[in-house]
């Protein structure tokens, strides 16, 4: 458009000679820091090495330490006690010599010691329920927590070992070197708690019509930490908040309970034609080539005709499981059973739920098909599914994620009715913590310290999970709903949260005990950004690459955020440190709008700013090169110049430079603009982000722009952009489809909407 280049070539003539008048007026003033929004994160970053290059991948020399188990369970269904005996075989692939191990013991955050109630402080809650209020106030301290009674080497001679709160440092006979492997047995015992009343991530629900319990059995076992190049030793203390930060192995585990019973969890059963009925097993083979619905192994009928049972002999499930980070199981003789296989890969994965008849008819129609759903989405938006099965486990106030296995909530009432609230509620958790098999079962990130690493990459994939399932599944919506209506990833549903008290928000990068707002924190606000990032900064097939590559070079290993930072940036060619920077180490919120529109015609004489630069330099009109000059609609020099006739956009200057540059032939190409603005977008918000713009037309049409967030880069309050038109501008509107999470639209607008305030509009809805 080279008629908008010799405007533009006019422009860049004001604006020099304006920063020159500047520099000269300017006064010197001390000198500052480097603030710019655009700085690269080298001051943040931990510096590339061996054991993590650069590039966001495991480094050459990057290791991690191997604990393998083998562990006999006793369930005590009557006492509700859990025994188990284990032994563990840990390998140091580590270069660093190894005095002492560290076992985690997280069943000890509920021992009648515990120091985790203690660091709360929020005083009296003036509404509790019964069971809380009891708890707090008018019962001793339950007995929970390990009882370790032996540590021992393969000998049986005993370690010496200490217990502070919820880790235990066993002392080694001798020091591990690297590659040395060292086997030790612990056994012990607890009290398995009531989830329902007491909370926690495990535990049973009682039943009190049937007198039966339902066991989601989880952190049972005293598990290794994580010994890395990063932390060393990651022995942080368990305050009941911050998950977990595990080692990989192998699993043999044999657990009896109940004869009456039915179990599954992590690990493929390898007696399975010991524990199985004929009836069962004819039922599983059906199940195992039944891709469109699942298939009942234990049926309603059946289950209730087994809650009235109790038997009193035993039955052992053995479960074998390679690669795992953690191990779950749950058992009842309450369970309905069902299964059905998904393709993942050109390999057949089992898909399956177990629930009591409380979760039905919702738990039969929709858990498995949920979670079939969800092992498709996340394998193609990472890798494909490598375990042989994936569970969903009803349990009634849970929402908790173990290797192949996960407890969810959902439960219609005594009637078998739910609400939509109750059927959306249950198919999002069930893709949640389905969908954690992959963040951080096998992308193994460190819980304990980055909770959004697992929380917020997974609420992300969830998001486009259940769009996913909304697609597969429309029967499974309710009329009014033509999506699944996720209540978070949507940049709008975050805009409260990042609009509101900077008392109460802490930036992503924190440590998830010290956070406030957890679930915006380390959930929504993270899983925003990543869909932002996706959708309206990167582009779909850019991010979605770049995602695949993090998951792919992070399988089965131990990624800190720099390794997704990083590899992000690697796949792509996108300089991301500026988004990285704002959404994550910051509570800086987002806020673009329109400041200023200015309209301008090309003038048939010099404008003011010429007449006035050349009265202050003593110069003529003739010194100049020729050049093409503006007026701003509304000006006094425009009015005047309006009573001489219209402004002729076709100045002499201009004329002549196209007769001698072009040719005939090319300047029927040349287009004409009748139009020229200067549109000011301001930001009070501190986040830079692209701004995305709609411009009308007063012909009724309309084009979409978005300037990509550099635009900020030499001024974070305000930036101009000039546009040449031959149609006019109508209307500009910022972030018209809300993709940024702005916080104040009230300045998006031009010309301004005028919006009535809440009270007046609660004023019309009452009137009269």
């Amino acid at each position: 458009m080279k008629k908008l280049a010799y405007y533009l070539l006019s422009v860049a003539f004001i604006t020099t000679g304006a920063y020159a008048q500047n520099q000269e007026e300017q006064k010197p003033q001390k000198g500052h820091t480097n603030t710019n929004k655009f700085k690269q994160l080298y001051d943040e970053f931990s510096t590339p090495n061996m054991y993590r290059a650069a590039s966001g991948a495991p480094g050459v020399a990057y290791y991690q330490q191997q604990a393998d188990y083998k562990m006999d369970i006793v369930l005590d269904d009557k006492n509700a006690k859990l025994s188990g005996f284990e032994t563990i075989t840990y390998t140091n692939n580590s270069p660093d010599v190894l005095k002492y191990l560290w076992v985690q013991l997280e069943q000890n955050k509920r021992a009648k010691d515990s120091k985790s109630p203690l660091i709360e402080g929020s005083g009296v809650d003036v509404v509790q329920t019964p069971a809380k209020f009891t708890a707090d106030y008018m019962q001793e301290p339950l007995e929970r927590g390990f009882n370790i009674l032996e540590v021992k080497d393969v000998n049986g001679k005993p370690l010496r070992h200490m217990i502070n709160r919820t880790m235990m440092r066993v002392e080694l006979p001798k020091a591990m070197k690297s590659g040395d492997k060292f086997s030790f047995s612990i056994k012990w015992w607890y009290n398995i708690n009531d989830h329902v009343v007491e909370d926690g991530r495990s535990g049973y629900e009682y039943f009190p019509k049937d007198g039966n319990k339902a066991y989601v059995i989880a952190q049972f076992f005293p598990r290794m930490a994580v010994y890395s190049d990063v932390e060393g030793w990651q022995n942080s203390q368990f305050w009941g908040r911050d998950e977990f930060a595990l080692p990989f192995g192998d699993y043999e585990v044999n657990i009896t309970v109940p004869a009456d019973h039915i179990l599954d969890g992590t690990g493929k059963l390898v007696n399975r034609k010991e524990v199985y009925s004929k009836t069962m097993m004819q039922r599983y083979e059906q199940a195992k080539k039944s891709y469109d619905e699942p298939v009942i192994i234990v049926t309603q009928a059946e289950a209730e005709a087994a809650e009235k049972g109790f038997s009193n002999e035993t039955k052992t499930w053995k479960l074998h499981a390679e690669n795992v980070r953690d191990f779950g199981f749950a058992t009842s003789r309450k369970f309905i059973w069902d299964m059905m296989a998904v393709k993942i890969g050109g390999k057949d994965v089992m898909a399956v739920s177990m629930y009591p008849k409380e979760g039905n008819p919702l738990w039969e129609q929709w858990s498995t098909k949920a979670v079939a759903s969800t092992l498709e989405t996340y394998s193609r938006m990472t890798f494909d599914y490598p375990y042989h099965k994936a569970i969903s486990i009803h349990a009634k106030s849970q929402g908790m994620e173990y290797p192949m296995i996960c407890w969810n909530y959902g439960r219609p009432d005594e009637e078998g009715n739910y609400s939509d609230r109750v059927k959306y509620g249950m198919m999002g958790v069930i893709i949640h913590e389905v969908g954690h098999n992959f963040f951080p079962m096998i992308v193994n990130s460190d819980e304990r310290q980055w909770t959004w690493m697992d929380e917020g990459l997974n609420t992300f994939v969830q998001y486009v999970a259940e769009q996913d399932f909304g697609e597969k599944y429309p029967e499974a919506l309710s009329p009014q709903h033509k999506t699944f209506p996720s209540d978070r990833g949507p940049a709008h549903m975050i805009v409260p949260y990042m609009g509101g008290n900077q008392d109460y928000i802490a930036p992503i990068m924190t440590k998830g005990l010290n956070t406030y707002q957890f679930g915006n924190n380390a959930y929504g606000k993270p899983a925003t950004a990543l869909n932002i990032l996706r959708e309206t900064v990167m582009g779909k097939e850019l991010f979605d690459y770049s995602f695949r590559e993090y998951a792919q070079r992070w399988m089965f290993k131990h990624p800190t955020p720099e390794d997704f930072f990083r590899t992000m940036e690697d796949a792509s060619a996108f300089d991301l440190d500026w988004f990285w920077r704002g959404w994550f180490y910051t509570t800086d919120w987002v806020d673009i709008g329109v400041k200023e529109v200015k309209k301008y015609y090309v003038s048939t004489g010099p404008n003011q700013y010429i007449k006035d630069y050349l009265k202050k330099h003593n110069r003529k009109v003739s010194d100049l090169r020729p050049l093409v000059y503006l007026v701003e609609e509304g000006s006094e020099e425009f009015k005047e110049e309006m009573k001489n006739g219209t402004p002729d956009e076709n100045s002499t200057p201009l004329k002549e430079y196209i007769m001698d540059n072009f040719t005939p032939e090319e300047q029927k190409n040349i287009k004409a603009p009748k139009y020229f603005y200067n549109i000011t977008f301001e930001k009070p918000g501190g986040l830079v982000m692209p701004i995305i713009v709609e411009y009308k037309y007063a012909d009724g049409t309309s084009k979409k722009e978005t300037y990509p967030a550099q635009i900020w880069r030499f001024n974070d309050n305000e930036v101009s952009k000039a546009i040449a038109s031959d149609k006019e501008i109508v209307s500009i509107s910022v972030d018209p489809n809300k993709e940024t999470a702005d916080i104040d639209t009230s300045n998006n607008s031009w010309p301004k909407e005028i919006k009535q305030s809440e009270f007046d509009q609660f004023k019309d809805k009452v009137k009269g």
